[in-house]
């Protein structure tokens, strides 16, 4: 990841909480069901957040999802989720989330999703999976 001189650009935490299924081929994100930091478990709920990110075209963010520990189909315990991902636009709006599978009271707890440019943290949100 390649450090920019610029300043960092300015975001803001536009919704949290559950939200409609989302379908990846979607150029749209899903509606917003409930804004909130409670997520009631069940399976296939979708749950996370959407940023706003301003002057950032071209540069990449990176992001992580810390969440309670569950084990991959080796038993191993899977390790926090993270991927990098390129800035298209100005303004430019980004999902940030999950989808809870089988089984699914090993996803209950906190999960953190956090966004970082330029390696500093620009945006969290703790989210509980009650």
């Amino acid at each position: 990841m390649k450090r920019s001189n610029k300043p960092l650009p300015k975001v803001d935490i536009i919704s949290y909480g559950r939200y409609s299924r989302w379908n990846d081929d979607s150029r749209t994100f899903p509606e917003l069901e409930e804004l909130t930091s409670e997520i009631v478990t069940g399976l296939d709920v979708e749950f996370g957040m959407v940023i706003e990110i301003q002057h950032g075209k071209g540069r990449y963010l990176e992001y992580t999802i810390h969440h309670p520990p569950f084990r991959d189909q080796s038993g191993n315990i899977t390790p926090s989720f993270k991927g990098e991902y390129q800035i298209k636009a100005n303004p430019y709006r980004f999902f940030l989330g999950d989808t809870i599978w089988e089984p699914v009271e090993d996803k209950r707890g906190i999960w953190e999703f956090i966004i970082k440019i330029d390696q500093k943290q620009v945006a969290s949100k703790k989210l509980n999976l009650i």
